[in-house]
């Protein structure tokens, strides 16, 4: 077998159920090392609604299931009784049938491909977004290992006289030899090959309609395992009978161009009483996930307002559990917004700030001062916040706060306040593993302090660094929960 995408490096028995159970179907398979017998590997095998574990034995000089036939490698031993289907049987006789691959990796870098999108969202990105010609490559949830290719054909007429697009979806077999075709004429070793293939000889359909491939509807979904490889196909100039733009640009305007189906409300932030406390008139909180001061004079308009919103990611853990991490993204301080920073960080237990600004940016203000001097302490409307130390590190620094009410008998808080100093405006660090590294200390110091609230995160607009760095971190979260897949 030229291609080994069944084969899965680094999971275990248990996993290997989970992945089979959630992304195959009966006959869906994988080849994963024997985590008892090292050297070893294991066949495991989803039948209905159960997975069979099947072990292989590696002699070093031959593989084979104990007893069996004997293959010189491993790939061969899957693709013989991938082909000769039938004979890998139980003890009992009951036949174990090896149908589908369940692929390790993406088949392919191309941005045409999508993974797992059903059907119907393929035609929603098509009908929506797509002109005719416009195609992707998406898994078949109908045949795992088995691919579809989804095209926007021409418009067709109906019976009332209207004209409506429509979208073709064509079955792409994946062979046991590696090969790939469409239910017949030529193969090809890779996707990329079949779809070049047809975009120069179109497709017919049984009505005689042709499916033409004109332009490929890029994905901006990536496998963290396949992301040196998206870079470099991003950093690729386009064709030379094209404008000149890299990829990365051509990703970013196609989101900037929906960016109009997605903006809410944003009122609160619009209203006259609150327009000086925006840094920025066009930068505003939407109103559906803004945060909401509490216990503020209502006679006072306004008094609930300050520029933050809400940020939450649903993450699966292995058990397929949901589990969630809560964010508030916001501007830099203003100094007649101070008080209000200082009442939302109380009100929603917050014990860890991050700040990813200077004060002073190209001799620009970006952040108002509204921590106390080292060793020094300073109230903020009711609340007094006292600085305990301050520990300067290589690319931030740490202040240890602590906040208390002076209007409630509760005990103080202490506060983690990370200020990035390696991060310039419109620009980025010359090292990631320093952003990373950073992450890692706020994580521990925000799982150190049982039930604290979101972590507050701001640069100077609380849109540009602040938002990168909330999407690294959960990115960082799904990498560590779901490895690739």
């Amino acid at each position: 077998m030229t291609s080994r995408r069944w084969f899965h490096p680094n999971i275990n028995g248990l996993e290997a159920e989970t992945l089979l159970l959630k992304h195959g179907g009966h006959g869906s398979f994988l080849a994963r090392p024997s985590k008892s017998n090292p050297g070893d590997f294991t066949l495991s095998v989803r039948r209905h609604d159960e997975v069979t574990h099947i072990k292989i034995q590696n002699t070093g000089d031959y593989y084979d299931l104990y007893g069996g036939e004997t293959f010189a490698t491993l790939a061969e031993l899957v693709q013989y009784y991938t082909e000769q289907q039938g004979l890998l049987r139980e003890k009992n006789g009951d036949v174990i049938e090896l149908r589908y691959p369940l692929n390790s990796q993406d088949p392919t870098s191309e941005r045409w491909y999508h993974g797992h999108l059903s059907g119907r969202e393929a035609e929603k990105l098509l009908l929506e977004k797509g002109k005719p010609g416009s195609f992707l490559v998406r898994e078949s949830q109908s045949k795992p290992g088995d691919f579809v290719l989804s095209v926007l054909t021409s418009e067709e007429k109906l019976e009332n006289g209207e004209r409506k697009s429509r979208v073709t979806h064509v079955m792409i077999r994946f062979q046991p030899d590696g090969k790939y075709d469409v239910g017949g004429g030529e193969r090809f070793d890779t996707l990329t090959d079949l779809l070049e293939h047809y975009k120069k000889n179109p497709m017919v359909e049984k009505s005689g309609a042709v499916v033409h491939l004109k332009q490929p509807f890029n994905a901006t979904r990536i496998n963290a395992a396949n992301i040196e490889t998206r870079v470099r196909e991003l950093n690729k100039m386009a064709d030379n009978t094209e404008k000149a733009k890299q990829g990365f640009w051509e990703e970013f305007e196609m989101l900037q161009q929906q960016e109009c189906k997605l903006l809410y409300p944003r009122k609160e932030g619009q209203r006259p009483e609150n327009k000086s406390k925006n840094r920025y008139k066009n930068i505003l909180p939407f109103d559906t996930t803004r945060v909401a001061l509490r216990d503020v004079d209502e006679s006072i308009p306004g008094s609930d307002y300050i520029n933050a919103n809400y940020i939450k990611s649903n993450l699966d853990d292995s058990r397929g559990s949901q589990l969630y991490k809560v964010y508030i993204a916001t501007q830099g301080c203003l100094q007649n917004t101070v008080c209000d920073f200082w009442n939302m960080v109380y009100q929603e237990n917050t014990h860890v700030i991050v700040m990813t600004t200077k004060e002073m940016e190209r001799s620009r203000k970006k952040c108002f001062c509204y921590w106390p001097d080292e060793n020094c302490s300073k109230d903020y409307g009711c609340i007094v916040v006292q600085s305990l130390g301050v520990h300067l590190e290589k690319d931030y620094i740490l202040r240890e706060l602590q906040m208390s009410r002076v209007d409630r008998d509760e005990p103080p808080r202490r506060i983690w306040h990370y200020q990035y100093l390696s991060w310039p405006d419109h620009g980025v660090p010359n090292e990631p593993g320093g952003v990373l590294c950073f992450l890692e200390e706020i994580n521990t110091a925000q799982n150190c302090t049982p039930q604290a609230g979101p972590i507050v995160v701001h640069c100077s607009a609380g849109i540009g660094r602040t938002g990168t760095i909330i999407v690294i971190d959960i990115l960082v979260d799904i990498i560590n929960r779901q490895g690739n897949y």
